[in-house]
């Protein structure tokens, strides 16, 4: 399979005010031909993007595919090589000193001697377009921890002061890097709770995740990137049908022969597990055709379309088979 890029405009969420403008308003942020190496690694590669007003847009990739480094890029904490980086028509510097960009990364400590409320007022004070330290302290949901010293946070709980200050004031874009990482599933939902708020609120979201059911449930554009290039592009749904793909799964009475199914027609992916077998197909009906020609007869046998994950996981494995055989 090759990899493509869906060029179709990004989707939109009900109830996300103002996406219906998108198309005729100038770009929140615009990469153009961006370029950024580290020695001999080419982290990002003639990247193009562009990001409208009220978008929630989800960034993912594996591990290497440069969703740090574009997100540093866009903030000014890193210079490219070569290329143009905007937000908001002006430089990363110009939008982050005018309080247009919010942003919670993973780098970078907290001061640990002060409350979480001493914190996030420093934060107000600081901000242009400051709002309440308590409307701050409520939205983040940190209100019952706000006299608690930070040094004694959990990190579930710090990552939540964190998005405080990334929504001290009324940032148009909003950066989050990994933001749920160390949460529990509980602090998640809150959280992702708090950032529909924000997109309610017209606000353009950009989020990088290893949590792929995060993007599917909240972002109405997903991004994967992969060797510093954006890789797809379009909605959940149209990544899903990009993959082109299904999931077929299945149980044994016994121990599966993996040599044999792993030369199934139509077979991308096998995952095995004890006696549960688990498959991506771009024809299912011959992988399952096949199947029973091998005497093996499933239980429970289950055919549908590919999860986000499933597709992520097709979509950057056939790029990477491609490089492989140039």
């Amino acid at each position: 399979m090759t990899a493509t890029t869906a060029q179709s405009a990004p989707g939109t969420a009900a109830g996300s005010g103002g996406r219906a403008e998108a198309s005729a308003s100038a770009p929140v942020v615009a990469f153009e031909k961006v370029n950024k190496s580290y020695g001999s690694v080419r982290a990002v590669a003639d990247l193009d993007l562009t990001l409208h007003p009220g978008e929630t847009v989800a960034l993912l990739g594996p591990n290497g595919a440069g969703k740090s480094s574009t997100l540093d890029l866009l903030l000014g904490l890193r210079t490219p090589d070569s290329g143009l980086v905007r937000i908001f028509g002006t430089t990363p510097r110009q939008a982050i000193e005018g309080g247009r960009v919010g942003a919670m990364l993973q780098s970078g400590g907290l001061m640990e001697e002060v409350t979480v409320q001493e914190l996030v007022r420093l934060a107000c004070d600081l901000h242009p377009r400051a709002h309440p330290v308590r409307q701050v302290l409520e939205e983040a949901g940190i209100t019952d921890i706000a006299d608690r010293k930070v040094n004694k946070l959990s990190g579930g709980q710090e990552q939540r002061v964190r998005f405080a200050l990334a929504t001290a004031g009324a940032s148009d874009l909003i950066v989050l890097d990994e933001p749920t990482t160390g949460m529990d599933v509980s602090s998640r939902q809150t959280f992702w709770a708090a950032m529909r708020s924000q997109a309610r609120q017209g606000r353009t979201i950009l989020f990088a995740t290893h949590y792929l059911e995060e993007a599917d449930a909240i972002a109405d554009r997903v991004i994967v990137l992969h060797r510093g290039r954006v890789l797809a592009d379009g909605t959940s749904a149209e990544i899903k049908a990009m993959a082109g793909a299904r999931r077929i799964s299945f149980e044994l009475d016994e121990p599966a022969d993996e040599a044999a199914l792993r030369i199934l027609p139509g077979l991308t992916g096998i995952e095995i597990s004890g006696r549960t077998v688990r498959m991506r197909s771009s024809d299912a009906d011959a992988t399952v055709h096949a199947l029973y020609g091998l005497g093996v007869y499933p239980r429970g046998i289950e055919v549908a379309g590919l999860g986000l994950e499933q597709a992520f996981l097709a979509i950057t494995d056939a790029a990477t088979a491609e490089e492989a055989g140039r």
